[in-house]
């Protein structure tokens, strides 16, 4: 059958109704010499069994993920995601739901949204959260924003070159045409330099942002950092590309972090290809309403009973376009709340013994590649779930080889880093057992221990 709905009755009554004497007119402003003037070069169509036939055969070329051994990181992390989370997201009151701006027939996605800003809090040793931002990347773009709106007159932003360089790509696109100077702040041992960063320090600078961990897996260290930035009255952000992290470390907040903004992926989410991730952003009392977004509050109805309102939305659907803050449309509800589910399932000791695995993991991992004849470490900051390694092989060469063995090796850093072109970032999660972690070892020094 064909998978067009109109018949030439109901185009000729269309035409008719809008006064166009054929359909080939609706097309009369695209030049002659830009139209396609002979037919599509597609195969004839086919049945829907055998349709269904011919995407199995190309499916089948796919390589399954079950089948090969990933130590891949770098912004998105293989976590075990217990099936009661995709159990629960799928009940109908949840994915049916949208954005509840009626909160008399809301209330069960409005907790939902609540319980996951106050999650976010307790990670981030922050005051407060919204829920939620598109992925870790805006966020941080976002929050650069933030910064500059709360510091005024000030333009300019710091940026540590370990930031992620998609979280630092996405600032530059969002800065491109505002009157914002993005300056890079390069790293030593792996983290930001307080040296480089002391100069720039003045009544100029709004913010300067690093990574917890950063995009070498390197824990930075955030309180001399804070004080360096607060000494000028400016404010430091913290991005979190893998949040398991807090589990284990201090929080940004503990630190002295003003805005802690990060990817929530790792907590209930599955790679999927790229996504979708979810953004989490949070924020002292101080910058309140200056958070993009909503912001969900709980309170008492009429009765005294708890109940959950949108307390602040300061996109320009709900004030005066001049006065938003942000046009963050979508709160990415679902995954939210797959992250709520996520977290509660695992409580404070849970997620904490989740966090001890990856990192025993990865340092024992870290440790045993280091031993091996021609790799070194570039940096000895302390890492928590990857970390980079310098290879005595071209990266590619390398990765090529360990892909024969089914065994995805890392990221190669060199195309975001010159210089760099023999660093191989490596992570290890709980999905990797002491195994897994022993052929990748053998494989690196090629067959050979």
């Amino acid at each position: 059958m064909r998978y067009l709905p109109h018949t030439d009755a109901d185009i000729k009554q269309m035409l008719t109704t809008i006064g166009v004497a054929a359909t080939d007119a609706l097309f009369s402003g695209i030049p002659a010499d830009c139209r396609l003037t002979r037919p599509i070069d597609l195969p004839p169509g086919l049945a829907e069994t055998d349709i269904l036939k011919q995407l199995r055969l190309l499916a089948a070329k796919n390589a399954q993920v079950s089948d090969w051994t990933s130590f891949l990181g770098g912004g998105a992390y293989n976590h075990f995601i217990p099936a009661v989370v995709d159990h629960l997201v799928s009940r109908s009151e949840f994915y049916t739901a949208y954005t509840p701006y009626q909160p008399e027939i809301s209330q069960g996605t409005l907790q939902g949204i609540f319980e996951f800003q106050t999650m976010i809090c307790q990670l981030t040793g922050m005051d407060m959260a919204n829920a939620s931002m598109y992925d870790g990347a805006s966020a941080c773009a976002e929050a650069v924003l933030l910064a500059v709106r709360a510091a005024k007159k000030r333009g300019r932003v710091l940026i540590s070159a370990a930031l992620h360089p998609h979280y630092r790509q996405t600032i530059a696109t969002y800065c491109r045409y505002l009157d914002i100077e993005l300056i890079t702040i390069e790293t030593s041992n792996g983290v930001t330099s307080l040296e480089q960063v002391k100069p720039l320090l003045d009544e100029r600078v709004a913010a300067l942002v690093v990574g917890y961990p950063n995009y070498f897996g390197c824990m930075e260290d955030l309180s001399a950092l804070a004080a360096g930035v607060h000494g000028v009255d400016a404010r430091l952000i913290t991005a979190v590309a893998e949040p398991l992290a807090l589990a284990l470390y201090k929080s940004p907040g503990k630190l002295g972090a003003d805005i802690v903004v990060g990817e929530g992926q790792s907590f209930g989410l599955p790679l999927s290809y790229g996504g979708p991730g979810i953004g989490f952003f949070a924020v002292r009392n101080k910058d309140m309403r200056l958070l993009p977004g909503r912001l969900v509050g709980e309170t008492v109805d009429l009765d005294g009973k708890r109940s959950f309102v949108l307390t602040l939305a300061t996109r320009e659907q709900h004030i005066r376009r001049e006065k938003a803050t942000s046009n963050i449309c979508s709160n990415q509800g679902m995954c939210a709340l797959m992250v709520s589910i996520y977290l509660a399932l695992h409580g404070k000791q849970g997620l904490r013994k989740l966090a001890e695995i990856n990192y025993a993991r990865s340092n024992w991992l870290r440790e045993q590649i280091a031993n091996l004849d021609g790799f070194s470490l570039p940096f000895d900051a302390p890492v928590f779930n990857e970390f980079v390694v310098t290879c005595p092989e071209p990266v590619a060469d390398l990765k090529k080889r360990l892909e024969q063995q089914k065994i995805l090796g890392g990221v190669a850093i060199g195309r975001d880093y010159p210089g760099m072109e023999s660093g191989l970032l490596i992570c290890t999660t709980e999905q990797n057992s002491r195994q897994q972690m022993e052929q990748l070892v053998t494989a690196l020094a090629g067959g050979k221990r």
